[in-house]
């Protein structure tokens, strides 16, 4: 699945990249194919150990992590009005890509040694929450709203997974909501003005709106077969922007239609399933929790980025894990898949 997923990113990269004065794609194709080798140089590496040691080294790994992200704030490049890029030399890396991994396994971990006979309750949350808050403000910080919120919601399905009694996740809720204004305030304007042209997009059809409805159109002329290869005309006349990270999949729905963005998600369908699989196979606890973290993960950024180029949610940044552009996504997802992989190698051996 991960081949060709990687093929199909490759040559949709190269479509949405390609201009007829230059006859060709830019470069950023070639850096997706790079991007993908070292991904699975990683994959292969991260099947080299047992698992179990990220058990004792949850916490460090995690701390490094948000080290990079101290790092980010305070030295990090400036893109697209966000600070969230370390430059080295010829290129840079998201450390919230990271944080992502690794809030996974320091959760995991956390549940994994908290025995629990019956439900866990709001005070065996206090930890958890904790974990989760500081990467989150640190993020949010950025800003970087749509990392943040993938944050929130891979951990919570962690949380929900390991039964949480429902009063506790009922107090939560509310003071979620309560809190809601809170959040408003902290948005920044042009994040506001998403949330609002998400509820009216005729208030700023040319402005906030104009991502969303020009994905909208995109998606809608490719029917069910598609324009074809290079000739989505949307495309090839820049009207759809940031088509090669956000809406990726909407330069695939122009150029393949209905067929070819159902194949793409019968892809990770299959993926999501195979995580699902390994995850109720695997012998023990922390295992399993990484397993339905990762796979989360990849079931939310599926489910938001094609909920947003279609204007079923608003335009929150988050891109179509494997198949937008972007190197530290890629590189981190692809360690996550060797990770399960070095779970499902290891499902037999019992570990006390």
């Amino acid at each position: 699945m991960l081949i060709f997923i990687g093929l199909l990113s490759v040559f949709n990269l190269y479509s949405a990249t390609y201009t007829i004065r230059s006859m060709g794609g830019s470069q950023i194709y070639v850096k997706q194919i790079c991007w993908y080798a070292i991904g699975f140089l990683i994959l292969l590496l991260m099947t080299t150990f047992d698992y179990h040691i990220l058990d004792r080294f949850a916490y460090p790994l995690f701390f490094i992590s948000l080290i990079f992200l101290v790092a980010s704030l305070k030295i990090g490049k400036v893109a697209y009005g966000s600070q969230r890029w370390l430059s080295f030399g010829y290129f840079s890396v998201q450390p919230s890509e990271m944080v992502k991994v690794s809030l996974v396994i320091v959760l995991a971990r956390y549940f994994s040694k908290l025995e629990k006979m019956g439900n866990y309750r709001l005070r065996d949350l206090f930890g958890p929450l904790i974990l989760i808050a500081i990467p989150f403000i640190m993020i949010v910080y950025q800003p970087d709203l749509g990392t943040a919120l993938m944050l929130i919601i891979v951990s919570f399905s962690i949380i929900i997974f390991v039964n949480v009694n429902w009063r506790s996740l009922l107090i939560f809720l509310s003071t979620a909501v309560l809190s809601a204004p809170f959040f408003w305030i902290m948005l920044q304007e042009y994040q506001k003005k998403r949330i609002i042209t998400f509820l009216r997009p005729d208030l700023d059809p040319l402005g906030a709106a104009y991502h969303v409805t020009q994905s909208k159109i995109t998606i809608g002329s490719g029917l069910l077969w598609g324009k074809g290869f290079l000739k989505g005309t949307q495309t090839r006349l820049n009207f759809l922007p940031q088509q090669h990270t956000d809406f990726s999949f909407s330069v695939l729905a122009e150029e393949w239609g209905l067929v070819g963005s159902a194949t793409l998600l019968f892809l990770y369908l299959f993926l999501i399933l195979w995580c699902i699989n390994i995850a109720k196979s695997s012998k023990d606890k922390f295992g399993t929790l990484i397993v339905v973290g990762i796979a989360a993960s990849i079931f939310w950024h599926l489910t938001i980025n094609v909920g947003m180029v279609t204007g079923l949610l608003p335009v929150v940044g988050i891109p179509l894990v494997l198949f937008s552009y972007g190197g530290s996504s890629v590189i981190s997802t692809m360690a996550a898949m060797g990770l399960i992989m070095n779970i499902s190698m290891r499902r037999f051996i019992f570990q006390e």
